[in-house]
């Protein structure tokens, strides 16, 4: 049964339609790659799920509610959360006091400042220092680990890898496992096919706003992928 169904969504940004009919299933503690070139509406369908985006048609369902159009906050509560493209930190608070942001609504789970500490090490040195003076791979961390503390059951991670060295996204990624397995599935948007094809069991590619091509990534030939990453 899936843990997350998107079924037929279209939205739009005021008169302009970046997603025409776009369904995805999630399963339980089951990680799904979003691939595409930009503009392809990955991130869109991303804030579809986390309820900054209503979308116009289709619906949302997370553990068989609907949550299509409802509030952010209300999906955050539901167990949902996003990592934003470009991290969005608070430039002003400590590592710490970012993390403890997410942490705010008191979820039950396993994710605690320790348990963040302990799958990014470098932040527990850190954890006085003002966001701001991280490297860009550190304030990935940071944003990564905030959206943890709320304990989602579905974790969201938009272009986690997004303007940072090889090796960076390669010790980010080397993280996921951990998170994955504590039950929590994701739903990982990357322009990066390797690093997807690598963590995801399951890939869709997005071309124009439409599903262009899904399925097991093992599967999955790198002709194929091409053809629909590149709509030719």
């Amino acid at each position: 049964m899936a843990e997350l169904s998107v079924t037929g969504i279209d939205a739009f940004y005021g008169d302009f339609q970046a997603l025409f009919g776009v369904s995805l299933n999630v399963a339980a503690g089951e990680v799904v790659a979003v691939i595409g070139a930009n503009g392809a509406g990955k991130s869109t369908l991303l804030k579809s799920i986390a309820g900054l985006i209503a979308p116009r048609a289709g619906t949302i369902a997370f553990h068989n509610e609907a949550i299509g159009g409802m509030a952010a906050h209300a999906v955050v509560r539901r167990g949902i959360a996003l990592v934003p493209e470009g991290r969005r930190l608070f430039p002003s608070l400590s590592v710490e006091e970012n993390l403890l942001i997410g942490g705010q609504l008191g979820r039950p789970g396993p994710w605690n400042l320790a348990r963040v500490y302990t799958l990014f090490p470098v932040l527990a040195e850190r954890k006085a220092a003002p966001s701001q003076s991280l490297s860009g791979g550190q304030q990935q961390m940071v944003a990564i680990g905030r959206a943890l503390m709320s304990n989602p059951r579905l974790l969201l991670c938009d272009e986690i890898s997004l303007g940072l060295a090889p090796i960076v996204v390669r010790e980010i990624y080397a993280r996921l496992p951990m998170v994955s397995g504590e039950g929590t599935s994701l739903i990982i948007v990357e322009q990066d096919i390797v690093q997807a094809l690598a963590a995801a069991r399951r890939v869709y590619c997005l071309q124009e706003g439409r599903v262009a091509l899904s399925g097991e990534a093992a599967t999955l030939t790198r002709e194929a992928i091409s053809a629909a990453y590149f709509g030719v």
